[in-house]
């Protein structure tokens, strides 16, 4: 099939008002429609959609096949693992939250949202810098989650304690979230996301939504919404890349979906995503490689040099975003971590917002997650920003790592 053909050809796939007018097509182009063969124009739309349905790409979507939007998986899934029906509204809330986030920081550089808030004077919990966007997405995710009337606990990063839902928007769960993890890389253009997970609320806590007159008992019970990540009903992250990715898992695999800006819907693309058993990357930031420990060290040094199990050379990958990171790992395989070191014992990740639910969703792929010492999931957090060290990845890779942290606490025995 000629190259003319080929651009009218596709040229009349378009709607009826982007359609070029046909005398320009035989002015600039040099052919008419009507030289192009109707038989050549059939076959290769056939050979297109035999791509299509033998390997799920192909240059089109097939006809007759119609996307799984993040909404239609959500009901069929509910349906068949008899999930409560509120998880629905919920996640629907964050993604709607999540599209707008992406909006914003795909045009941060054009809007003036870039770099610090408040001249750098504002400060979260942890006494971190709060970038603009920082605190303009906690405000888009507590509203969305807020008004989805299924909250009765809202806990992020960015604010000092979990703040309540009024009595009138009130519900039976509890969300937790990073709002925007890796904003420190924004102004460079660098991937972000939102990390997020949902809980069954244990007790129940209608108090008023202002932080600073929560009375003592008041907190609580709040605190007694800290539950581990083994109790996630369900968790996930949103990336900001070249594509917006949403990955999720309701306690059944873990999924993932992109963001379809023509019509607005995430889509199904990865089903049932599975981290390989063992990765040939490794992801950890070497510069503090000096403050690690012995075992950690030589870990690393054994996948650098090919001594491992696996006999083969790691290759070093580390974005210093979180959500971009663990995308990695989780397509290809290979270990990532923030470990603590001598300078930060506990690490810098914060165990209920950005460990617990990244590690469910390792987990729910078939990888592992672990501190050093114990399985994530398992840790009950003692505050909302207690921080965790954090090795995860495929299932032989941590344990090999985890191996060599019991051969050297047997050797001290």
């Amino acid at each position: 099939m000629s190259s003319s053909c080929w651009i009218i050809h596709h040229l009349s796939l378009l709607p009826n008002n982007h359609r070029v007018p046909s005398n320009y097509l035989s002015k600039n182009i040099g052919v008419s429609s009507y030289t192009c063969s109707k038989t050549r124009l059939a076959t290769v739309v056939a050979s297109q959609q035999d791509a299509s349905s033998t390997n799920g790409a192909g240059l089109f979507l097939p006809a007759h096949d119609s996307p799984t939007t993040l909404t239609r998986f959500l009901l069929e899934n509910i349906r068949s693992s008899k999930a409560p029906q509120d998880i629905v509204d919920l996640i629907s809330s964050i993604q709607f939250a999540c599209k707008k986030i992406a909006s914003l920081v795909s045009r941060a550089g054009v809007t003036n949202l870039t770099g610090l808030y408040n001249e750098g004077k504002s400060l979260n919990i942890q006494g971190e810098e709060q970038k603009k966007l920082d605190v303009l997405s906690n405000q888009v995710l507590k509203n969305a989650l807020k008004y989805s009337g299924k909250m009765g606990v809202i806990a992020s990063e960015e604010e000092d304690v979990p703040v309540t839902v009024d009595e009138s928007f009130s519900g039976t769960y509890v969300a937790v979230f990073d709002p925007l993890d890796g904003s420190s890389n924004l102004d460079a253009a660098v991937a972000t996301g939102t990390i997020f997970g949902i809980f069954k609320q244990a007790v129940s806590c209608l108090v008023e939504d202002d932080a600073d007159n929560i009375e003592p008992s008041q907190l609580r019970c709040l605190a007694n919404t800290l539950q581990p990540g083994s109790r996630l009903l369900a968790a996930g992250y949103c990336m900001y890349s070249s594509s917006t990715m949403m990955v999720l898992s309701l306690g059944h695999g873990t999924h993932g979906f992109t963001l379809d800006h023509e019509v607005g819907e995430f889509v199904l693309t990865h089903p049932n995503m599975k981290i390989p058993k063992r990765g040939q990357i490794y992801s950890l930031n070497e510069a503090n490689y000096h403050h690690w420990d012995p075992v950690l060290k030589e870990y690393v040094e054994n996948l650098k040099s090919g001594k491992n199990r696996s006999g083969k050379s790691y290759s070093l990958r580390y974005i210093g975003s979180l959500v971009a990171d663990v995308h990695r790992t989780l397509l290809y395989g290979g270990i990532f971590g923030y470990p603590g070191d001598k300078k930060n014992p506990n690490g810098k990740l914060r165990l209920l917002y950005e460990c617990a639910p990244m590690s469910y969703l390792i987990e729910q792929a078939g990888g592992k997650a672990t501190n050093g010492k114990q399985r994530i999931l398992d840790i009950v957090p003692n505050t909302t920003h207690e921080r965790q060290p954090l090795i995860l990845g495929s299932e032989e890779d941590v344990d090999e790592l985890m191996q060599l942290y019991a051969a050297k606490l047997q050797s001290k025995v």
